[in-house]
């Protein structure tokens, strides 16, 4: 059975502003819930439809009802199991290897999407600016499938970041240098701007290398590439270098 206070906690945590208050964050889905429960995320209640997760601990799962799954989950289509996790600090940053920075990225989908990126280049660091999307939104959870367990997540400053670096910066622009023809190094940062507006003005004075992924298409129509995909080309680029 789920309590009324219960309910009142966990849906509070679809809003950043009381996962902040609070030090914690949901997931659903048995995947998700495994990979987290794999890691070293710290459960605090699991809520299950099914007598499954035989691993947690009596006292931190209840079997509920699909209704009452129904008054905490996030999603449009509960699934079976919704779990409570602490939000962990995250790791220092460590100024080696590549090193993904987004710039104001606002699509829960589209950063999920691009931690499971991380997760699958080996890019073990993502810094990301004060605006971007919060990476314990329910929507970004679901769609990290689980990588949000493997890649190191920091908020900050990007501006002061940026300017202390010793690595090199390259940013992603419309008017760059082909990044096909390009040498690429093993170490640097990489900069991914906002869906509509791509790299900030503030930061576009810092990047010192231009990179961008020429079109093919006769007509030359397309304005740009969802910025998901493009991290996709870009990651795969640097790592093929």
């Amino acid at each position: 059975m789920v309590s009324k206070n219960q309910i009142k906690l966990i849906t509070s945590l679809q809003q950043k502003k009381f996962r902040n208050v609070e030090k914690m964050f949901i997931a659903e889905g048995i995947k998700v819930i495994q990979e987290l429960l794999n890691s070293n995320f710290e459960l605090q209640y699991l809520y299950t439809t099914l007598n499954d997760f035989d691993s947690v601990k009596p006292s931190q799962k209840a079997i509920i009802s699909e209704t009452e799954l129904k008054k905490i989950t996030a999603l449009s289509n509960a699934n079976s199991c919704l779990a409570v996790f602490k939000i962990p600090n995250p790791n220092p940053i460590k100024a080696k290897g590549l090193i993904l920075v987004l710039d104001d990225i606002r699509d829960p989908g589209n950063l999920g999407t691009i931690l499971r990126l991380c997760d699958w280049y080996g890019i073990e660091q993502l810094i990301c600016s004060t605006s971007t999307v919060d990476i314990y939104n329910p929507k970004v959870v679901q769609a990290t499938m689980g990588s949000i367990s493997r890649v190191n997540v920091n908020y900050m400053d990007l501006d002061l970041f940026l300017k202390e670096t010793t690595l090199s910066i390259f940013g992603t622009f419309m008017d760059g240098k082909n990044i096909y023809k390009e040498v690429l190094p093993k170490e640097g940062i990489i900069i991914m701007g906002n869906e509509a507006n791509g790299i900030s003005e503030r930061i576009d004075k810092i990047v010192k290398h231009r990179l961008t992924i020429p079109r093919f298409g006769n007509l030359q129509q397309t304005e740009s590439l969802n910025v998901a995909t493009a991290t996709a080309i870009i990651l795969s680029e640097f790592r093929r270098g």
